[in-house]
């Protein structure tokens, strides 16, 4: 297609205050995507000290296994759905059409898990349950829109930057859940006088509720700047081809003079004639497609199973883990979860955003698989040989490898997979496509979330079943990691430094254009 003025200045646009007030706008969504993540586990862990004194023996005070999978899966499910459906509204009716939309239902889902209506246990879980869907949709449609929006305003020099620094809002998120649950639990702790001996005070009900509240409000901060964006110049320009339009939304966000983006003509390119679900778009665009699905997919098997299996893995270092309240276990559960963000997560996330376009994607992908499915066979072949065995169970060993996954997951392919879907598909299909690729993923994060969850158990234990053990599920996740990197290699084109429409055009197109254009 014939190159617009408009295209070219935001490639090569300079670096503006723009570009950062998008970043901050574009990552409240992921924000509280990750603070809900990490903060239910913990949340969890309350219920069951709530809800639960009624179970017997070792079982007494803790959530049923079905019930804290089902909370978990309920919103990966809600999530999965949004980011198809959010996406693909996205590309039809445009992305500002639906940014607000996708944001409310994450305030209103954040608050409303917080009240989850009564206070019997039954109607409580449902209630949670039912919410955390409606807080999944507002993710899910968060996830393709801010990718989308962030590498459609960014410059081709360092669009995976600016990327990347939308998805790094994550690790403030779960540093922030880590913060407010600390504080939350102390402040009712100091207020109740509770002690080990004493039954669960009511006020531990109001404290995980406002625990899970209090993420919306950076959500909801944002809200009005996310209403006053323009659309995209790249979608207005090349979707709903109003070029002339394009270039007036692009004078008001970023400091270029209209005279210099506008066309001699206002006639935009015209563009390929394929649907979504066509031949054509499986010729050019089904290997990326399964490219970006199957590592988003396998990657998130890796990632979030490895988030639930943090309360196996962070008990065996508790203090007094027998003789400790409500209130004293989510306080030094959130405390190791804070030194694994501030130390192993963040980190990770600011080396990507540093590298991406130094390095670039598909190298960093297969690095962050590598040396993570490294981590999970060091981890795993000698668990119960060597890691639980007498004097090493509380091995610091352990945790620091387990940081180094978070490290290589987050400076690797959990940024990467959310970066390449927003680069390699043409503009009237690119929320569309990461929205699948990503829903891919939350796929894989059910199997890792709840399947993994629920293997890992070598014996009957918590009332879960017997499973493989957490010796054959870190061997597992060690190859899962191995074959995404293979994938990765095969199947992953690399975008760093080329424009949006490079991406989406074949090497004949251009050969085609350049005739028509000597032949005018």
């Amino acid at each position: 297609m014939s190159r617009l003025k408009v295209l070219t200045a935001l490639d090569t646009a300079k670096t503006q205050y723009y570009h950062f007030k998008a970043i901050i706008i574009a990552g409240m969504g992921l924000f509280t995507d990750a603070y809900d993540l990490f903060s239910i586990t913990l949340i969890i862990k309350m219920i069951g000290r709530i809800y639960y004194s009624d179970r017997h023996g070792d079982h007494k005070h803790q959530t049923p296994p079905f019930v804290a999978s089902a909370l978990v899966t309920v919103a990966l499910l809600g999530t999965a759905i949004g980011q198809v459906v959010f996406g693909r509204i996205s590309d039809l009716k445009g992305r500002r059409h639906v940014y607000g939309l996708a944001l409310m239902l994450i305030v209103i889902g954040s608050l409303a898990c917080g009240f989850s209506i009564c206070t019997s246990r039954t109607c409580v879980l449902l209630s949670l349950g039912f919410f955390r869907f409606l807080l999944g949709l507002g993710i899910g449609g968060d996830y393709p829109i801010s990718s989308t929006i962030m590498s459609e305003f960014a410059n081709k020099k360092t669009r995976g930057s600016f990327i990347a620094a939308v998805f790094s809002m994550q690790g403030f998120g779960i540093l922030a859940s880590a913060i407010v649950t600390t504080v939350v639990c102390s402040i009712f702790r100091r207020a109740s006088g509770t002690s080990p001996q004493k039954p669960t005070p009511q006020g531990a009900d109001i404290a995980w509720r406002l625990i899970l509240m209090m993420g919306s409000i950076p959500a909801a901060m944002t809200y009005y700047w996310r209403m006053m964006m323009p659309e995209t110049a790249r979608y207005t320009a090349l979707v709903e081809q109003n070029v002339m339009q394009a270039a007036k939304d692009m004078e008001k966000v970023l400091d270029i003079s209209i005279s210099q983006i506008t066309e001699n003509n206002s006639l935009s390119p015209t563009p390929y004639k394929y649907s979504l679900l066509s031949k054509e778009f499986l010729r050019r665009h089904g290997r990326d497609l399964f490219a970006c699905s199957s590592t988003w997919f396998l990657l998130d098997i890796v990632f979030y199973s490895s988030n639930l299996f943090q309360y196996q893995i962070y008990k065996r270092f508790l203090r007094n883990k027998n003789n400790v309240d409500v209130y004293q276990e989510a306080i030094q559960l959130s405390g190791l979860q804070a030194i694994l963000a501030v130390c192993s997560t963040i980190p990770g996330y600011f080396f990507s955003v540093y590298f991406i376009d130094r390095v670039g994607r598909v190298k960093i992908q297969m690095m962050g698989f590598f040396f993570m499915g490294l981590v999970f066979f060091a981890l795993g072949f000698p668990y119960y040989s060597y890691w639980t065995s007498g004097e090493k169970e509380n091995n610091k060993g352990f945790v620091v490898l387990y940081g180094l996954a978070f490290f290589f997951a987050n400076f690797g392919p959990n940024t990467t997979t959310f970066i390449v879907p927003a680069e390699l598909f043409p503009a009237r299909f690119r929320s569309t496509c990461h929205g699948i690729s990503g829903a891919s993923g939350k796929v894989g994060a059910i199997i890792g979330s709840v399947g993994f969850l629920w293997a890992s158990h070598r014996e009957k234990e918590e009332g879960y079943p017997k499973g493989i053990g957490m010796h054959v599920s870190l061997i597992i996740l060690g190859g899962v990691c191995i074959l995404g990197m293979l994938i990765t290699f095969f199947f992953t084109k690399e975008t760093m430094g080329r424009s949006l429409e490079e991406n989406e055009t074949e090497p004949q197109d251009i050969k085609i254009e350049e005739i028509n254009i000597c032949l005018n």
